[in-house]
């Protein structure tokens, strides 16, 4: 069975239109209006080896925040839609990657009770057209609305670029783990017997 999602959501500030397959091979069509934001989306469907679309119109006039917060509701809603009833997944994935001066830790549990901590700590306001302070709010966003415990650490970095790039690439290698199917696993990797 295919695990995919179409999401769309619509409001005064955003119209976002996504399609996600978790079984893909990488493939992406990402049109945001953030050319640096779209860069990182891409990134995150080629490493996750996630085929993903995103449409989105943003009240880009006023600055990216709506743009990129809304981005992560709908992506996290996509990606808790994809997994269904989460049997047969890994659950829990990790990755520490390095970019250059980077070095990112993304942690993931695919839990269905959200919990966000990040540390990083940037040294420019942008880059490119992207407000650094929002890659907080898009990952803050796809956790809540994903059901999904994520941390993200910096572990060492100097260039902004490089940080935020690791931090994409981590997160999408450490989902691709989590969502991935174990054939030792015949139900859901709980206990409780549900996620």
């Amino acid at each position: 069975m295919e695990r995919s999602a179409s999401i769309t959501r619509k409001t005064k500030e955003t119209d976002i239109s996504i399609e996600l397959l978790l079984d893909g091979t990488g493939k992406s069509h990402i049109e945001t209006g953030i050319g640096f934001f779209d860069h990182m989306l891409e990134g995150f469907a080629k490493h996750g080896f996630f085929d993903l679309t995103v449409q989105l119109k943003g009240d880009l006039h006023v600055d990216g925040h709506h743009s990129v917060e809304d981005a992560g509701i709908v992506l996290g809603t996509a990606i808790r839609e994809a997994l269904g009833d989460k049997v047969g997944i890994k659950r829990y994935g990790s990755c520490i990657l390095p970019m250059d001066d980077a070095l990112a830790l993304c942690a993931v549990d695919l839990c269905g009770r959200p919990y966000f901590d990040f540390d990083c700590h940037f040294t420019s306001q942008r880059v490119g057209e992207l407000d650094t302070e929002l890659v907080r709010e898009f990952f803050y966003a796809i956790s809540y609305s994903a059901g999904m415990n994520l941390h993200i650490k910096m572990l060492s970095g100097i260039n902004n670029h490089h940080m935020i790039e690791a931090m994409f690439k981590a997160f999408a290698r450490a989902l691709d783990e989590a969502v991935s199917k174990d054939p030792r696993i015949s139900d859901v990797l709980s206990t409780k017997g549900s996620l």
